[in-house]
């Protein structure tokens, strides 16, 4: 999009932002925005779409892929961007809530389960007075029949929201918005586990933590089973490739 500057690591092109100024690009061309998509992207991601270049080509392809995990943001410090700062998609999305009431933001929410929508609305109703609920919708847990999905078009966009937000899981919640692109009336935004922290299900990691790029460390150890081999592993292939691809530079 116009006016933003990237960096490209292992291929895909993190924008070089903070949260101000994400805030205020999101209000000045809001309506420029609409029927696209952003990603808020990590190691996990970054790797995926290193490996993947249908993958890449959907976090390339949106309007902007924001530097959700620490690692990303120091990357481009390290590399010239000196003002780089994280930005995570929950936090983006709390964020905006908290503005909705003053900037007429109204809100869809597509993804998780029927529970976790509503303990997300009541927390919503509790801690950000005036936020706009456009809709809710979670979807079943296999692919959506052609009829159906169409219906889901429908049903966001008679809900008229400026931001839809993507609580699916990387990747397929990337891919989702990729193949909705065009077809609906806000900018979509995938946020992975943000659903699960609005409604209280997962704990954020402390401040300093994720401070310290450690915020991984604090998910693998609620949840070891599920997330080790994510983890562990993505985070040593994301530190080979990079070795790699600086051997690669400097032959």
């Amino acid at each position: 999009m116009e006016g933003l500057q990237y960096c490209e690591i292992l291929g895909t092109r993190i924008a070089v932002t903070s949260m101000e100024r994400t805030l205020a690009y999101l209000k000045t061309h809001l309506e420029a925005l609409r029927g696209n998509y952003i990603c808020v992207s990590n190691v996990h991601t970054t790797v995926m779409a290193y490996e993947n270049e249908a993958y890449r080509r959907i976090q390339n392809g949106g309007a902007m892929a924001l530097p959700d995990g620490a690692p990303l943001s120091v990357y481009s410090r390290k590399h010239g961007f000196l003002d780089a700062q994280r930005v995570t998609g929950p936090d983006l999305m709390v964020e905006l809530l908290k503005i909705s009431r003053q900037e007429g933001y109204r809100h869809f929410f597509y993804g998780a389960t029927d529970k976790t929508l509503e303990a997300m609305r009541a927390a919503m109703e509790r801690d950000y007075p005036g936020a706009r609920i456009a809709g809710m919708y979670a979807p079943p847990f296999r692919a959506l029949r052609p009829e159906e999905d169409e219906e889901v078009v429908r049903l966001i966009n008679q809900a008229n929201p400026d931001f839809i937000w993507v609580g699916l899981g990387a990747p397929k919640q990337e891919q989702w918005m990729y193949d909705h692109r065009g077809l609906l009336c806000g900018v979509s935004v995938g946020v992975g586990a943000g659903f699960d922290y609005l409604a209280g299900d997962i704990k954020r990691a402390p401040k300093i933590m994720q401070k310290l790029c450690m915020e991984w460390l604090y998910r693998l150890l609620q949840d070891p089973r599920r997330l080790w081999k994510r983890y562990v592993t993505t985070n040593f292939k994301f530190m080979k490739y990079l070795w790699k691809e600086r051997k690669e530079v400097e032959n």
